[in-house]
């Protein structure tokens, strides 16, 4: 009788079991103590802090800003692999926007807004580095584990109207006032204040993405030049830029959001890192007072501290024992150890600047897209770096360490923007080819140590500046022109995969192809 109980007993429970222990199980396995709804104010910030590519990195060296001199800092070859990709963020991106319109009952919202321009920004980004990359199929999990590659001009193309339609929505919100917005990071002041900045942002990025697509100006399906005309000649409808006030950066303090190279770990890396040849000598060669922001002079070539010919970088493509020998004898620079090591924010670190912006007008006066006055498009887009910096016409202080670095040497430096700007190598030489070769070289200059891959990016695109290659930049001596695929995809969505391979790469996934956005 007690074993039949037991049956009955055992029966009745799998009854319950099988009709209730699918609900009794999420009932139990709930955490009360953790938000099962993030409000978009709450994922807006890590969203804004994915943007950022901090300096001191490899995108630096890649760039050709910086060289290392020491192999626990890191060498100065360039990649032989693949890229790190932004899905993740972009999941962070839409929980955001679901979240937005759960709350507003609609997409019309800055959220939403604000997620067609990190969708822009994000995808651009993985495809600048590897080609043709998931978009219309991405980002649905277990419904579509094995998305579809979406073509690069047409990661471009969609991107375009994403940051088109942001411009719109960013527009009717600030004209009725809305106000339901909060968590920017980065612009102060009232919501609508915020809202007006990021339509600037929309509009300002528009213009660097077109000017990415320079190969492609003809294109009928872009309309390159009719779109970047359409933004630069209605300032009211599609605001941009007008000064530094408006840069996107990530601006540091002294209390826990220290800048990379601080004083704190001056003693570890100050002099294991110097400057790249490509941008110091470039800066040198200019007579231009950032050299002299950036860098200590290199006073074993013998000349007084603020001689430009004491600012001399170091070559990426020399080995690292050259680079060694070179720093410890003192003949190339170093970190300017006042700017950097002295304290704890240097300068903010640029997303997207003012001066890029004036840049990119300049180019497109230059290459006959729009009509305008490169020249002052150029020049302003000096001015606005310098000030960036702190530097403006009159008297200007920089400081070195000591030779023995026992103590800091102050120098009063006069400083005249129409005196740098009428140097023979700075005056603007016409919209043709050497004038577009001037407004390149100072757009490089302005994305230096910040901007991420932008100083690379442009390098690739143009030609301009020079890079150095050799034993130190590994691969051969030959700069790759793309990243490979992550690993993964080759076992996750190989077919798709392998159809985005061939149709761009005859089938290799090869670092040195040239991928669509810089052929001709």
């Amino acid at each position: 009788m007690k074993a039949n109980k037991f049956l009955i007993i055992l029966s009745l429970t799998a009854i319950v079991l099988g009709t209730g222990c699918s609900k009794q199980f999420e009932d139990n396995s709930k955490n009360n103590n953790l938000p099962t709804q993030v409000p978009p104010n709450r994922i807006l910030p890590a969203v804004l802090n994915s943007m950022i590519v901090f300096p001191g990195g490899d995108y630096d060296k890649y760039s050709q800003f910086i060289v290392s001199n020491y192999t626990y800092y890191g060498l100065n070859q360039y990649w032989s692999g693949s890229a790190g990709l932004n899905y993740g963020v972009l999941r962070n991106v839409l929980a955001m926007e679901k979240e937005a319109n759960r709350l507003a009952g609609s997409d019309n919202n800055p959220y939403h807004a604000l997620g067609l321009l990190f969708r822009s920004f994000f995808f651009v980004d993985m495809s600048q580095k590897v080609g043709d990359v998931p978009m219309n199929e991405a980002l649905q999990g277990i419904e579509n584990p094995a998305p579809k590659y979406d073509s690069q001009k047409d990661v471009f193309k969609q991107s375009l109207l994403w940051l088109d339609t942001a411009n719109t929505m960013l527009a009717d919100f600030i004209s009725n006032g809305y106000l339901e917005f909060s968590g920017d990071i980065y612009y102060s002041g009232s919501s609508l204040d915020q809202l007006k900045h990021w339509q600037k942002v929309v509009n300002s990025y528009k213009l660097r993405v077109l000017i990415e697509l320079s190969h492609h100006a003809d294109d009928a399906d872009l309309n390159v030049k009719s779109e970047f005309a359409k933004i630069v000649s209605n300032p009211t409808q599609y605001p941009i830029f007008t000064s530094n006030l408006d840069n996107l950066q990530y601006t540091y303090n002294s209390t826990y959001n220290y800048y990379p190279d601080n004083k704190d770990n001056y003693g570890n890396n100050a002099g294991r890192l110097n400057l790249a040849a490509t941008l110091l000598d470039n800066l040198s060669a200019l007579h231009d007072l950032r050299a002299m922001i950036f860098a200590e002079p290199a006073r074993g070539l013998g000349y007084p501290d603020t001689d430009f010919r004491s600012f001399a970088g170091g070559k990426s493509g020399d080995d690292m024992s050259s680079l060694a020998t070179q720093s410890g004898n003192k003949k190339i620079s170093l970190y300017n150890y006042n700017h950097y090591y002295k304290g704890y924010t240097a300068e903010p670190t640029l997303i997207l600047s003012y001066g890029e912006v004036n840049f990119c007008i300049a180019e497109a006066i230059n290459r006959k897209w729009i009509t305008g006055d490169a020249k002052a498009y150029y020049e302003e887009g000096i001015k606005a770096m310098f000030r960036f910096y702190g530097i403006n016409n009159g008297d200007n202080q920089v400081v070195f360490r000591n030779n023995d670095g026992s103590a800091d040497v102050t120098y009063t430096i006069p400083f005249s923007f129409d005196d740098y700007l009428n140097q023979s190598l700075v005056q603007y030489k016409g919209d043709n080819g050497d004038g577009l070769n001037q407004i390149l070289l100072q757009k490089y200059l302005g994305y230096a140590r910040n901007s991420g891959l932008q100083g690379y990016l442009q390098w690739r695109r143009t030609g301009v500046p020079t890079f150095d290659v050799g034993s130190g930049s590994g691969n051969g001596g030959v700069i790759p022109m793309r990243f490979q695929y992550p690993g993964n995809e080759s076992t996750a969505n190989a077919d798709n995969l392998n159809a985005a391979l061939t149709s761009q790469y005859s089938g290799a996934d090869d670092i040195h192809s040239k991928m669509w956005l810089i052929k001709d």
